[in-house]
Protein backbone atom coordinates (compact mmCIF):
# COMPACT_ATOMS: atom_id res chain seq x y z
CA UNK A 1 0.00 0.00 0.00
CA UNK A 2 1.44 3.60 -0.49
CA UNK A 3 0.65 6.02 1.93
CA UNK A 4 1.49 8.64 -0.32
CA UNK A 5 1.12 9.10 -4.12
CA UNK A 6 2.02 12.24 -5.91
CA UNK A 7 1.44 12.35 -9.92
CA UNK A 8 2.84 14.81 -12.27
CA UNK A 9 2.60 17.64 -9.11
CA UNK A 10 3.34 20.73 -10.67
CA UNK A 11 3.65 24.33 -9.19
CA UNK A 12 4.33 27.46 -11.35
CA UNK A 13 5.29 30.99 -9.47
CA UNK A 14 4.74 33.12 -12.74
CA UNK A 15 8.69 33.50 -13.39
CA UNK A 16 10.11 31.70 -10.08
CA UNK A 17 10.76 28.28 -10.52
CA UNK A 18 8.66 25.79 -8.48
CA UNK A 19 8.37 22.16 -9.26
CA UNK A 20 7.46 20.20 -12.86
CA UNK A 21 5.87 17.02 -12.94
CA UNK A 22 7.03 15.46 -10.39
CA UNK A 23 6.06 11.84 -9.45
CA UNK A 24 6.74 9.40 -6.92
CA UNK A 25 5.27 7.32 -4.00
CA UNK A 26 5.78 6.44 -0.82
CA UNK A 27 5.07 2.91 0.63
CA UNK A 28 3.68 1.65 4.20
CA UNK A 29 6.29 1.56 6.38
CA UNK A 30 9.25 3.04 4.33
CA UNK A 31 11.46 5.60 5.29
CA UNK A 32 12.10 7.48 1.74
CA UNK A 33 14.52 9.90 1.41
CA UNK A 34 14.08 12.80 -0.74
CA UNK A 35 17.53 14.99 -1.96
CA UNK A 36 18.49 18.23 -3.50
CA UNK A 37 20.46 21.00 -2.75
CA UNK A 38 18.63 23.85 -1.31
CA UNK A 39 16.33 25.53 -4.02
CA UNK A 40 15.72 22.30 -6.07
CA UNK A 41 12.05 22.18 -4.96
CA UNK A 42 12.13 20.24 -2.03
CA UNK A 43 9.92 22.33 0.37
CA UNK A 44 7.80 23.42 -2.26
CA UNK A 45 6.76 19.42 -2.79
CA UNK A 46 6.18 18.98 0.56
CA UNK A 47 4.21 21.93 1.38
CA UNK A 48 2.07 21.35 -1.96
CA UNK A 49 1.54 17.98 -0.37
CA UNK A 50 0.51 19.07 2.83
CA UNK A 51 -1.56 21.39 1.07
CA UNK A 52 -0.49 24.59 2.61
CA UNK A 53 0.04 25.72 -0.72
CA UNK A 54 -2.01 24.50 -3.70
CA UNK A 55 -0.92 22.99 -6.97
CA UNK A 56 -0.97 24.61 -10.11
CA UNK A 57 -1.44 20.83 -11.98
CA UNK A 58 -1.19 16.92 -11.39
CA UNK A 59 -2.47 15.32 -7.95
CA UNK A 60 -1.16 14.19 -4.52
CA UNK A 61 -2.94 11.67 -2.41
CA UNK A 62 -1.93 10.51 1.61
CA UNK A 63 -4.29 7.46 2.56
CA UNK A 64 -5.44 7.31 -0.50
CA UNK A 65 -7.38 10.30 0.16
CA UNK A 66 -6.88 13.47 -2.23
CA UNK A 67 -4.26 15.84 -0.10
CA UNK A 68 -6.78 19.10 -0.78
CA UNK A 69 -10.14 17.74 -0.55
CA UNK A 70 -9.42 15.81 2.38
CA UNK A 71 -6.36 18.14 3.95
CA UNK A 72 -7.82 18.69 8.03
CA UNK A 73 -8.83 15.06 8.08
CA UNK A 74 -5.43 13.66 6.79
CA UNK A 75 -3.45 16.45 9.12
CA UNK A 76 -5.00 14.52 11.76
CA UNK A 77 -2.49 11.15 11.52
CA UNK A 78 0.59 13.49 9.99
CA UNK A 79 3.65 14.70 12.09
CA UNK A 80 5.66 17.54 10.09
CA UNK A 81 8.61 19.33 10.79
CA UNK A 82 9.58 22.47 8.76
CA UNK A 83 12.86 23.39 7.95
CA UNK A 84 12.41 26.44 10.11
CA UNK A 85 10.21 26.97 13.24
CA UNK A 86 8.37 30.01 14.30
CA UNK A 87 6.81 30.11 18.07
CA UNK A 88 4.81 32.81 20.41
CA UNK A 89 7.99 33.60 21.83
CA UNK A 90 6.01 34.55 25.30
CA UNK A 91 5.09 30.87 26.04
CA UNK A 92 5.88 28.21 27.91
CA UNK A 93 7.28 25.33 25.97
CA UNK A 94 4.98 22.87 27.44
CA UNK A 95 1.84 25.57 26.72
CA UNK A 96 2.91 25.58 22.95
CA UNK A 97 2.59 21.52 23.40
CA UNK A 98 -0.24 21.37 25.18
CA UNK A 99 -1.93 23.56 22.59
CA UNK A 100 -0.84 21.70 20.04
CA UNK A 101 -2.08 18.08 21.28
CA UNK A 102 -5.60 20.33 21.93
CA UNK A 103 -5.62 19.44 18.29
CA UNK A 104 -5.73 16.18 18.13
CA UNK A 105 -8.30 15.56 20.89
CA UNK A 106 -6.14 12.78 22.83
CA UNK A 107 -4.38 12.73 25.78
CA UNK A 108 -0.79 13.56 25.24
CA UNK A 109 1.21 14.58 28.37
CA UNK A 110 2.88 10.98 28.55
CA UNK A 111 3.86 11.02 24.94
CA UNK A 112 4.77 14.67 25.57
CA UNK A 113 7.49 13.71 28.58
CA UNK A 114 8.54 10.95 27.11
CA UNK A 115 9.70 12.67 23.98
CA UNK A 116 10.91 15.63 25.69
CA UNK A 117 13.45 13.12 28.14
CA UNK A 118 14.60 12.21 24.78
CA UNK A 119 15.43 15.30 23.17
CA UNK A 120 16.43 16.77 26.66
CA UNK A 121 14.05 19.31 26.31
CA UNK A 122 13.20 21.78 29.00
CA UNK A 123 9.62 21.92 29.27
CA UNK A 124 9.15 24.96 31.49
CA UNK A 125 11.28 27.79 29.67
CA UNK A 126 9.96 30.02 28.16
CA UNK A 127 9.62 29.86 24.08
CA UNK A 128 11.80 33.30 23.83
CA UNK A 129 14.57 31.91 26.11
CA UNK A 130 15.46 29.08 24.03
CA UNK A 131 18.25 28.22 21.02
CA UNK A 132 17.70 27.58 17.67
CA UNK A 133 18.62 23.94 18.32
CA UNK A 134 16.19 24.05 21.17
CA UNK A 135 13.18 25.62 19.58
CA UNK A 136 14.02 22.93 17.08
CA UNK A 137 13.66 20.13 19.48
CA UNK A 138 10.34 21.74 20.01
CA UNK A 139 9.12 21.39 16.74
CA UNK A 140 10.29 17.17 17.10
CA UNK A 141 8.16 16.85 19.87
CA UNK A 142 5.20 19.14 18.82
CA UNK A 143 5.39 16.90 15.41
CA UNK A 144 5.54 13.39 17.00
CA UNK A 145 3.42 13.73 20.12
CA UNK A 146 0.31 12.80 18.69
CA UNK A 147 1.93 9.56 17.15
CA UNK A 148 1.12 10.09 14.02
CA UNK A 149 1.36 7.06 11.17
CA UNK A 150 3.30 9.50 8.57
CA UNK A 151 6.10 11.35 9.60
CA UNK A 152 7.15 14.35 6.98
CA UNK A 153 10.73 15.98 7.86
CA UNK A 154 12.37 18.84 5.75
CA UNK A 155 15.56 20.01 6.73
CA UNK A 156 15.17 17.73 10.16
CA UNK A 157 18.43 18.33 11.82
CA UNK A 158 19.70 21.77 11.49
CA UNK A 159 20.43 23.38 14.55
CA UNK A 160 20.79 19.95 16.56
CA UNK A 161 24.02 18.98 17.84
CA UNK A 162 25.69 15.58 16.95
CA UNK A 163 24.52 14.26 20.30
CA UNK A 164 20.87 14.95 19.74
CA UNK A 165 21.40 14.03 15.88
CA UNK A 166 21.94 10.51 17.16
CA UNK A 167 19.21 11.12 19.73
CA UNK A 168 17.01 12.32 16.69
CA UNK A 169 17.87 9.38 14.37
CA UNK A 170 17.31 6.31 16.59
CA UNK A 171 13.57 8.29 17.80
CA UNK A 172 12.80 7.61 13.97
CA UNK A 173 14.26 4.50 13.87
CA UNK A 174 11.67 2.94 16.94
CA UNK A 175 9.07 5.04 14.87
CA UNK A 176 9.32 3.09 11.94
CA UNK A 177 9.67 0.07 13.64
CA UNK A 178 6.35 0.41 14.80
CA UNK A 179 5.01 0.57 11.60
CA UNK A 180 5.15 4.42 10.97
CA UNK A 181 6.26 5.57 7.55
CA UNK A 182 8.70 8.59 7.57
CA UNK A 183 9.38 11.25 4.37
CA UNK A 184 12.93 12.62 4.82
CA UNK A 185 13.81 15.71 2.99
CA UNK A 186 16.99 16.81 3.12
CA UNK A 187 20.50 18.05 1.47
CA UNK A 188 22.55 16.34 4.33
CA UNK A 189 23.11 12.95 2.13
CA UNK A 190 24.75 11.09 5.43
CA UNK A 191 21.27 11.29 6.79
CA UNK A 192 19.37 9.89 3.64
CA UNK A 193 22.13 7.39 3.26
CA UNK A 194 21.59 5.77 6.74
CA UNK A 195 17.64 5.87 7.61
CA UNK A 196 16.27 5.67 3.73
CA UNK A 197 15.42 2.71 1.30
CA UNK A 198 14.38 4.37 -1.51
CA UNK A 199 15.23 7.68 -2.63
CA UNK A 200 14.09 10.43 -5.16
CA UNK A 201 16.97 13.11 -6.65
CA UNK A 202 14.98 16.44 -7.26
CA UNK A 203 17.33 19.11 -9.90
CA UNK A 204 15.36 22.19 -10.27
CA UNK A 205 12.12 21.25 -9.89
CA UNK A 206 12.19 18.30 -11.94
CA UNK A 207 12.94 14.70 -10.31
CA UNK A 208 15.81 13.41 -12.29
CA UNK A 209 16.47 9.80 -10.47
CA UNK A 210 14.11 7.56 -8.27
CA UNK A 211 15.11 4.12 -7.29
CA UNK A 212 16.94 2.05 -4.34
CA UNK A 213 19.82 3.16 -2.65
CA UNK A 214 21.74 -0.26 -2.79
CA UNK A 215 20.70 -0.43 -6.50
CA UNK A 216 22.08 3.39 -6.96
CA UNK A 217 25.33 2.47 -5.22
CA UNK A 218 25.09 -0.72 -7.42
CA UNK A 219 25.05 0.13 -10.47
CA UNK A 220 27.03 3.35 -10.01
CA UNK A 221 30.79 4.18 -10.11
CA UNK A 222 33.17 2.18 -8.12
CA UNK A 223 36.39 3.76 -5.69
CA UNK A 224 39.51 1.62 -6.88
CA UNK A 225 42.83 2.16 -4.83
CA UNK A 226 45.61 0.23 -6.24
CA UNK A 227 49.51 0.23 -4.80
CA UNK A 228 51.45 -0.96 -8.00
CA UNK A 229 55.13 -2.77 -7.43
CA UNK A 230 56.50 -0.20 -10.01
CA UNK A 231 55.54 2.39 -11.58
CA UNK A 232 53.07 2.30 -14.76
CA UNK A 233 52.85 4.88 -17.72
CA UNK A 234 50.33 7.71 -16.93
CA UNK A 235 47.89 6.47 -19.73
CA UNK A 236 47.78 3.08 -18.21
CA UNK A 237 44.21 3.59 -16.54
CA UNK A 238 43.20 6.41 -18.76
CA UNK A 239 40.31 4.36 -20.27
CA UNK A 240 36.47 4.87 -20.47
CA UNK A 241 34.48 4.68 -17.91
CA UNK A 242 37.46 5.81 -15.68
CA UNK A 243 36.81 8.85 -14.12
CA UNK A 244 39.17 11.16 -11.06
CA UNK A 245 42.51 9.28 -11.96
CA UNK A 246 45.28 9.83 -9.28
CA UNK A 247 48.35 8.70 -9.92
CA UNK A 248 50.99 9.60 -7.13
CA UNK A 249 54.14 7.56 -6.91
CA UNK A 250 52.98 3.68 -6.72
CA UNK A 251 49.50 4.70 -5.62
CA UNK A 252 46.80 4.90 -8.05
CA UNK A 253 43.24 5.96 -7.01
CA UNK A 254 40.33 6.54 -9.86
CA UNK A 255 36.40 6.01 -9.83
CA UNK A 256 35.29 3.44 -12.41
CA UNK A 257 31.82 2.94 -13.93
CA UNK A 258 31.28 -0.03 -16.86
CA UNK A 259 31.93 -3.96 -16.79
CA UNK A 260 33.99 -5.07 -13.64
CA UNK A 261 35.41 -8.10 -16.19
CA UNK A 262 37.25 -5.49 -18.07
CA UNK A 263 38.75 -3.55 -15.37
CA UNK A 264 39.71 -6.27 -13.44
CA UNK A 265 41.97 -7.75 -16.98
CA UNK A 266 43.23 -4.53 -16.80
CA UNK A 267 44.52 -4.76 -13.14
CA UNK A 268 45.44 -8.35 -13.74
CA UNK A 269 48.63 -7.10 -16.25
CA UNK A 270 50.35 -5.31 -14.01
CA UNK A 271 52.04 -6.02 -10.65
CA UNK A 272 50.54 -4.91 -7.67
CA UNK A 273 50.78 -4.67 -3.89
CA UNK A 274 47.19 -4.16 -2.86
CA UNK A 275 43.84 -3.02 -3.84
CA UNK A 276 41.19 -1.93 -2.65
CA UNK A 277 37.22 -1.42 -3.80
CA UNK A 278 34.73 0.40 -2.28
CA UNK A 279 31.45 0.99 -3.20
CA UNK A 280 30.45 4.80 -3.21
CA UNK A 281 28.65 6.69 -0.81
CA UNK A 282 25.52 8.80 -1.72
CA UNK A 283 27.08 11.95 -1.79
CA UNK A 284 29.16 10.81 -4.52
CA UNK A 285 26.25 9.42 -6.42
CA UNK A 286 24.34 12.38 -5.99
CA UNK A 287 27.21 14.47 -7.59
CA UNK A 288 27.21 11.99 -10.30
CA UNK A 289 23.65 12.32 -11.08
CA UNK A 290 23.59 16.20 -11.30
CA UNK A 291 26.73 16.70 -13.22
CA UNK A 292 25.60 13.97 -16.05
CA UNK A 293 21.95 16.24 -16.03
CA UNK A 294 24.15 19.31 -16.86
Amino acid sequence: MNVIEIKNLTKNYGNARGITDVSFNVCEGEIFGFIGPNGAGKSTTIRTLLSLIYPTSGSATIFGKDCVKFGPEIKKEIGYLPSEVFYYDNMKVIDLLKYSASFYKKDCNERINELAKIMDLDLNKKIDDLSFGNKKKVGIVQGLLHSPKLIILDEPTSGLDPLMQQRFFELLEEENKKGVTILLSSHILSEVQRLCTRVAIIKEGKIIKLDKISTLQENNHKEFKIEVKSKIADSYFKLNGVTNLSIKGNLISFLFSGDINFIMKKISEIKISNLWIEEPDLEEIFMHYYEKED
